[in-house]
Order: C-alpha cells, then structure tokens, then sequence
C-alpha cells in the first residue's frame, strides 16, 4: 500500500511539496482553505484588470527549475518567464534615479552620475558576493535539526558569511554614500526587515538580481502556482479546495490523522504550508510544542507588514518601468517608524508594479494595472487601520500624483485597498506579518522552526516560517529541504542527499563536541 502524505496549504511551499511528493509515487492530498491555489503567490481578476496579490517577480530561478525538472519537466515549457530590462527604476526624492541593469559600465555610469567616486565598488560588491553565495548555498540547502549542524564542514566554511553585523554596515565596504547604499539594501524588503537591522548575509539578495535577473510569469505570478498544481495532479496528488483543516490527530507525539468538516483523514505524514504562528497553533497543541509553544510564538519577532494599493487605471502608463521603487529624502527615519516606533509615517518609501508596460493582457486594452506596495508596522503597532486606511490611501494616491502619475484619481476604474489588519484578519497572517518571523540573527539556521518539525514524528513544515525563510526561492527550498527528510524518515526509495547530509553532519557534529569536551577536560 503506498503511504498517504497530506499538505496543508497551497501556497508556493505546499505546491512545491505537493510536486515532489507526487513524483515519488506518494499518495497526496492537499487541503487548502482558499478555493485556488497559490496563497498569496496567484493572480486575481477584477473587472477585466488582474493583479497578483503578493509576489511580483522571480529572482533566481534555478530552484523552481530544478523543482520542475525532478517532475521531468521544463519550467520554461510550462511558464512563459520573460527577463525584465532594466531590472526595476530606483527613484532617489532630489538626487536621480538608476534604471538597474547587469551591465557593469552601464551601471558605474550611473552610479557615477549620482555619488561620483563611487562606481569602482559595484564590480567589487558583484565579485564578492558571488563567492559569498557560492560558500552560503550550503547553508540555504540543509536542514539544521540542532546546534550540533553547525559543526558541519561545509557550514563552519560559511559561517565567516555570516557576519553579526547589518546588510547596510556590510556594504560600506563598497559604498560609503549612504544613497548608493540603499540602492544595493533597499532589497532587504524582501524580507521585511531593515537594511540597518537585517543580517549581513542578504547582501546576496541584491547580488542574485544583478546576476541572475528580475522575471516576470506572463499572465502573474498565479500563472507559475498553477503550473505547479497542474503538475502534482497529474502525478496523481488530488487538491481539495474550500477545505479548511481543523485540527490533527496524534498517537503519543506521532502524527496519524487530518480533520476537517468532511470528516477524518489517515495519513502516515502531514506538511505544513501556512503562515507559521497562525497555523501551527490551531493543528499541534501546546503541549505537543515544546520549543514552540504558544508563549514562544507570541515572543518571537516578525517582520514588518505591508499597506496595498491594487489600482485598474485608464491610459498606458508608458513613463514607468515595469518596477519602480521610490527612495524619499526621509528613508531612514521612515524605516524607524516601521521598527522599533511602530508608527506611519507621512513620507514612505513605496513600490509600484506597472505590468502592463511588458504584460498587457494584464488589463483591458488601453488600461494599466499598478500595484502599489508601502511596507508599513505590523499589528504590533495597533493602529486602527478602520480609520487609517481611508486616510493612508488618499496620502499614497497624493504621493503617486507628486511622484508623477498624473491625473490619477480620475483615471481609476477598479481598486481594491489591503492594510495589515486585512492581512491578519482575511488571509490567515499573523500580525499581518507578510514575510513571516524575523530574519534575525536569533532566528536562522538551527533556531528557526524545523524543516521536520521538533519533538514530533510525522510533521513537516514547509514555507517562510521554516528554514532557510521568506522569499520565493528560499520557499521552494524549504519544501526540498522538508521532502527529503520525509522521504528519509518513510523509506522511501530514492534520493534523500538533503537528509542523508544532515544525519552525517549530526554526527560530525557530535564527535566535534566530543572531541572539544575530550580536549577541556584534559
């Protein structure tokens, strides 16, 4: 009899978990609340305009390529992913702009124009950071069941990477103009922290853009989860929709069933794709989570959340690139309101989205959709967003005005408005925290929820809550990370280099403490 694994959730972990198991001859069932795939990674439609919801772009598209070819397919035969040039406009309020591109003197022109002096280092920064990612892959590749992982040869080699200090202080290695700085942090976003906060080691998500490019999913990134959907299903896994899971079953601390309202469900496995601290509370009981228990998810951070302008607009708007992210004169202290003050601030940095100018069908012929993103507090911060919202939307659409965008207000045709409580409140994310816990130094690696989840038998997780973290790469990651140890634990035949990696550098780990325990007490 083949062993039955459910997954829990279909955003881009659950489908890429649902593609691996399937392909192993598994028997999967996905439950996923919504009544399509993708989580925040689909595409919506209104009135004739549609947008994506979350994630606007792909970088580094090695990891979904290899996802689809362990499927025996093509990523490129099943999407239609075009490479955006230039990668995205950065607008500087009153110092310029630089339309980014990989083209090295292309860019020290640039760079040039805005803080001369300062070009010799973007060869140097693209250099380094290339044996930076080559050393860091290993870790972003593994699972860390333990602090004995970090003993591993191939981890201690990166370990120098990952350095105590911020992605901002790591930079003036290249940069000392604060500007140009943000130009190679600003991506630090991604993440939902702060470049003056985030860990030294995501130099590299500005590096991956520059080396692998920026890629647009013709037709939204829902193109891509539906992709995916379609390839599990014909491996055999079956998707049930507008099915909520209600809880889980256990025999001791070995999981054994899924409930929802149609009734319970065997399975020798479960993964777990969901927003973390939402959705892990509500399955596992507290007492079953004894690293993770209710006290420690509601002390843990979370990253910041964000303020969405979703706009269906008449007239092509030919002037903007197909990303554009404005710097205000007031970055730094607009990043402080953020975190630690938990406040909005009048003068926000923001990101628009402008897909038609390279997708057009994304709207009606002679219209444009922007996609308006203002990272802003977490419900931390307790703003009453009731009252905030309202305000908040007609201090953006001034600053769009200001920005350029003329005549805005009475070109709109179809909006729709998302602030953090939205998030919190409608799509299941706790805190409204869309990039999920912190990517702090005191949770990575080891101290981050486990890929097999601690001090259970049976539960995986898989998504931005989980190692390596948020970001679409990193996402499909973990649920490599996650099969590979499921398949490991069930016996199922094949490859299981993730889990076979771990055990061995567990035991490397254990004879490296012996070895210094041996050592101390002589």
């Amino acid at each position: 009899m083949s062993l039955k694994v459910a997954v829990i959730g279909s955003g881009p972990g659950g489908l890429a978990s649902a593609m691996l198991l399937s392909s192993r001859g598994l028997n999967v069932d996905v439950y996923e609340a919504a009544p399509q795939v993708g989580g925040r990674s689909k595409t919506w439609e209104q009135d004739g305009f549609r947008f994506d919801l979350g994630p606007t772009f792909f970088l580094y598209p090695r990891v979904l390529e290899e996802l689809f070819e362990a499927c025996g397919r093509s990523l490129r035969d099943e999407v239609e992913l075009t490479q955006i040039s230039p990668q995205y406009r950065l607008d500087f309020e009153g110092r310029g702009r630089i339309d980014a591109t990989p083209d090295i003197d292309d860019m020290e022109r640039q760079i040039a124009k805005i803080a001369p002096g300062q070009e010799s280092g973007f060869a140097r920064f693209l250099d380094d950071n290339r044996r930076k990612l080559e050393r860091a892959r290993p870790i972003l590749e593994r699972a860390f069941p333990g602090i004995t992982s970090l003993f591993a040869a191939d981890v201690l080699r990166a370990i120098p990477h990952l350095r105590p200090w911020s992605v901002d202080s790591e930079l003036k290695k290249y940069f000392s103009d604060p500007l140009v700085r943000i130009a190679f942090s600003f991506q630090s976003k991604y993440l939902g922290m702060s470049p003056y906060q985030c860990p030294s080691l995501f130099t590299i998500l500005a590096f991956l853009e520059y080396e692998y490019g920026v890629h647009h999913p013709m037709g939204g990134i829902g193109r891509v989860s539906e992709a995916m959907q379609n390839v599990a299903e014909q491996q055999g896994a079956k998707f049930h929709f507008s099915t909520p899971v209600t809880g889980l079953e256990f025999d001791g601390r070995k999981v054994t069933a899924v409930n929802t309202e149609q009734g319970r469900h065997e399975y020798d496995a479960v993964v777990i794709n969901g927003d973390f601290a939402r959705v892990v509370p509500k399955l596992i009981p507290d007492h079953l989570r004894k690293r993770w228990n209710d006290r420690k998810v509601e002390k843990a951070r979370y990253s910041c959340s964000t303020f969405m302008l979703y706009l269906g607009v008449e007239g092509l708007e030919e002037q903007l690139p197909h990303h554009t992210i404005y710097i205000p004169e007031t970055y730094t202290e607009a990043l402080e309101a953020i975190e630690p003050r938990h406040e909005l601030h009048e003068n926000p940095p923001f990101y628009i989205q402008n897909a038609c100018i390279t997708d057009p069908g994304q709207a009606p012929a002679g219209h444009s959709t922007l996609y308006v993103l203002v990272p802003v507090t977490n419900q931390v911060g307790q703003i009453n967003w009731d009252a905030e919202g309202p305000r908040y939307r007609e201090l953006i659409l001034d600053r769009l005005e200001a920005f350029g965008i003329r005549d805005l207000r009475s070109r709109i045709r179809t909006e729709r408005m998302i602030t953090p409580a939205d998030w919190e409140s409608k799509y299941e994310v706790h805190q409204g925290a869309v990039f999920n816990l912190a990517h702090s130094m005191d949770q990575m690696l080891h101290k981050r929820p486990g890929n097999r989840f601690e001090g259970l038998d049976g539960v995986y997780l898989a998504g931005g809550g989980t190692h390596p973290g948020s970001g679409l790469p990193v996402i499909y990651e973990s649920a490599r990370i996650s099969t590979n140890l499921l398949f490991e634990d069930l016996g199922v035949p094949g490859d299981h280099s993730t889990a076979d990696k771990q055990n061995n550098d567990v035991k490397q780990g254990d004879e490296t403490l012996k070895m210094g325990s041996d050592h101390a007490a002589a």
